[in-house]
């Protein structure tokens, strides 16, 4: 490993000792918000700080084994020693790597909750189921790993198709695992309403949008028009009686949000807000990206809503993901939700070109 690692490694053992020291300091723990501060950077440390260690451990292993090797002449310790020295060379490979994705910068979205936009695209009522479809894949999916959906929005069609659906998902990481699920989702399939069984391709677009906190974006109430009127499409009988349903209409951008899920006026505002505050965010995000092009390039799944990331082919029983050129035969399970195979390999293309580039820069 390079000098300049080991030295940032360094830093960051010392600066884990001091977190360590800090909190058991009894005035640091009185106060909660530093103390709860001080613990979640301690936390971001501990696996990298264990895999140093381990690591250190290791190279004295290796040097304690070569220098038996060196010494001693009992066959049996010889080769004691050797097979020691061959287990601490392959365990150092292997927490080099892992020492190395750890060290990567980290998004600082990762541990935020995320808001998730559906849209049917190019394919109309065919389109609509598709997109309904994928919103169950993901509810499916966040039930498996115990986080929380709240719908926002639905634009329900008569046929159980959805042109357009808002959700959170809250849970530890959402936005880590979620976002690169961003882009366009293309189906290949034989359409229920068409008679001559061609196959026919629809779309549907996913926008994954870490949840803004209110110190994020700041929001002029000038720049804002808030509109109240009855729900529509389904929902209980307070939901359709009552002007709960709330328009935000934010002047500067010409965004548009509306939310009617909550039978409160409130609610709905709130959850009105929120996406308004994630869209502002995500904005400001891309602007960001765009100023580090190469770095944006380097990775995958970078969020672009017109970039299309994967195809569900139903006749074949096919999923490819475009931007990795994974293919699995296993269609109906990761309709069903069973899509961790696909964000993993994602998770570990974007670590692979992430580390590309890192080593390209030392």
């Amino acid at each position: 490993m390079e000098n300049n690692m080991f030295h940032k490694l360094d830093d960051l053992l010392m600066r884990y000792e001091d977190l360590t020291a800090e909190l058991n300091n009894p005035s640091v723990v009185e106060n909660q918000t530093r103390f709860r501060k001080l613990m979640k950077e301690q936390s971001d440390l501990t696996p990298l700080v264990d895999a140093y260690k381990e690591y250190k451990n290791c190279q004295q292993t290796v040097k304690d084994s070569l220098e038996m090797l060196d010494t001693e002449s009992d066959e049996e310790l010889r080769e004691m020693a050797k097979e020691e020295l061959n287990d601490a060379k392959a365990r150092i490979e292997e927490l080099e790597h892992t020492m190395k994705i750890l060290l990567l910068p980290k998004d600082p979205n990762d541990d935020k909750n995320v808001i998730v936009e559906i849209r049917a695209g190019a394919g109309g009522d065919e389109a609509a189921l598709f997109a309904a479809e994928l919103f169950r894949m993901y509810t499916h999916y966040v039930e498996t790993k115990r986080w929380k959906v709240e719908i926002i929005n639905a634009d329900e069609t008569g046929i159980g198709g959805m042109k357009e659906v808002e959700f959170m998902v809250k849970g530890q990481g959402a936005y880590s695992i979620l976002k690169y699920e961003s882009g366009v989702h293309r189906v290949q399939r034989v359409p229920e309403t068409e008679s001559g069984g061609r196959i026919h391709t629809s779309t549907a677009s996913v926008a994954v949008m870490p949840e803004a906190e209110e110190v994020d974006v700041h929001i002029d109430e000038k720049d804002i028009r808030i509109d109240v009127m009855r729900a529509s499409g389904n929902g209980g009988q307070c939901v359709n009686t009552t002007d709960s349903a709330v328009r935000l209409t934010h002047y500067p951008t010409g965004i548009v949000v509306y939310s009617q899920t909550e039978k409160s006026q409130i609610q709905n505002k709130d959850k009105a807000f929120a996406i308004l505050r994630a869209k502002l965010y995500e904005m400001e995000c891309q602007k960001a990206h765009d100023a580090e092009a190469d770095a944006r390039r380097s990775q995958i799944g970078t969020g672009d809503r017109s970039e299309k990331i994967r195809t569900y082919n139903f006749p074949q029983g096919r999923v490819t993901d475009h931007r990795i050129n994974l293919t699995l035969y296993k269609l109906d399970k990761i309709m069903d939700g069973d899509i961790q195979e696909i964000i993993d390999a994602c998770i570990a293309a974007d670590q692979a070109a992430k580390l590309a580039k890192m080593n390209e820069e030392n």
